[in-house]
């Protein structure tokens, strides 16, 4: 019993130090001055503020490798490829030769700041910074767009074979959680937008384009290697995305789409001469539909991403003022963090919905026939 008594005496006295005794930094104890540990702490707090926006800011920009976890000063990462044209040949080798020699690898080096910051770059016979003539390289970026196309691949496969097997039969297992979808994207989307005449010419780019934004969406929430990283919280996959619908758009807009955008009907004349306001104002909406489209989907899936790490960033800056504080934002941070990750997956849907169904418009306004 003596022992026992003496074992719990001892515990308590190390949950002591742990929980009360570390937080406060043993401040009893600590020769510098008050106004001198304030202002140490202050540095340490602006120190892991800079910290954590450095880690938002690495987690929803592009990167040469793919970054995993760090241990102390040692950084945990998977080298991808680099592919660069320059002064007539190709050059390839890992990220990972970035590591030695001071980042620097045959005269190529990643700039840390400037117009050219991340991104590789070398220095010419001036001295002067150039970037090389063609960069091909596998960003992290690039990376996720192919395994998340490859993941949409594989999945429809599946479904097209189960398809084929059980022909006139109920879905079932993955073609039944797919089904719903494509029915959705099929008869609301493109029947609905586009008529009954041409909706079929273009349910296949819409369900592609549902299908890969809706995974992608899905898997940039989940945060652990090959996925973590939103591809659709980047402004060039939103924007080459965005492209295809202004192009399609362009391209099977009839004779009564752009008729109706030089002569608006139903316009009072007065606004059409003898300054084309309205033709102007029709104009500038063919190319701001598709930007609307890029940025909103960016913009929505990289500001849940921005929201949830700030959250958890709170717990460490606290914690670096003090322990209990740390504790304490933990909790509050840790639930909103997993109140925003399941409305993330909600905003999955809707940002996918979106994003086509207002394709899906634009296709069945261009092709539209006036009425009589």
């Amino acid at each position: 019993m003596d022992n026992k008594n003496a074992g719990n005496k001892l515990l308590t006295a190390i949950l002591f130090l742990v929980f009360l005794v570390g937080p406060m930094q043993f401040a009893l104890g600590n020769s510098l001055s008050g106004q001198e540990q304030a202002g140490k702490k202050t540095d340490k707090v602006r120190t892991e503020g800079r910290e954590v926006g450095n880690l938002i800011i690495e987690h929803i920009t592009d990167s040469y490798e793919w970054h995993l976890f760090s241990v102390g000063e040692h950084h945990v990462t998977v080298p991808l490829p680099i592919i660069l044209y320059d002064q007539g040949h190709w050059i390839t080798f890992w990220s990972s030769e970035f590591h030695h020699n001071d980042g620097v690898y045959k005269g190529y080096f990643i700039a840390e700041k400037g117009m050219n910051a991340t991104k590789i770059v070398r220095k010419n016979a001036a001295g002067k910074i150039v970037r090389p003539t063609l960069d091909l390289s596998i960003t992290k970026m690039t990376a996720s767009v192919m395994i998340n196309a490859l993941l949409v691949i594989l999945i429809f496969l599946a479904v097209a074979k189960s398809y084929r097997k059980r022909k006139g039969k109920a879905p079932k297992g993955l073609q039944s959680a797919v089904e719903p979808l494509i029915l959705m994207v099929r008869d609301e989307m493109a029947l609905a937008s586009i008529g009954e005449e041409h909706y079929e010419k273009f349910t296949p780019f819409l369900l592609s384009l549902f299908f890969f934004i809706f995974f992608s969406n899905l898997i940039g929430i989940v945060p652990f290697f090959p996925w973590g990283f939103s591809v659709t919280g980047n402004l060039a996959v939103t924007g080459v995305m965005a492209a295809f619908t202004f192009a399609i758009t362009t391209y099977q807009g009839n004779k009564h789409y752009w008729k109706d955008i030089f002569n608006t009907p139903g316009v009072p004349w007065w606004l059409k001469f003898p300054i084309p306001l309205m033709p102007i104002v029709e104009i500038l909406g063919i190319f701001t539909k598709p930007i609307v489209l890029m940025i909103r989907l960016f913009a929505n899936m990289i500001a849940g991403h921005i929201v949830i790490l700030g959250f958890i960033g709170l717990i460490f800056i606290f914690g670096t003022m003090s322990m209990a504080l740390g504790y304490g934002v933990s909790l509050v941070s840790v639930g909103f963090s997993i109140f925003l990750d399941l409305l993330e997956v909600l905003i999955a849907f809707i940002q996918a919905y979106v994003f086509v169904i207002l394709s899906a418009l634009y296709f069945g306004l261009a092709l539209a026939e006036p009425e009589h």
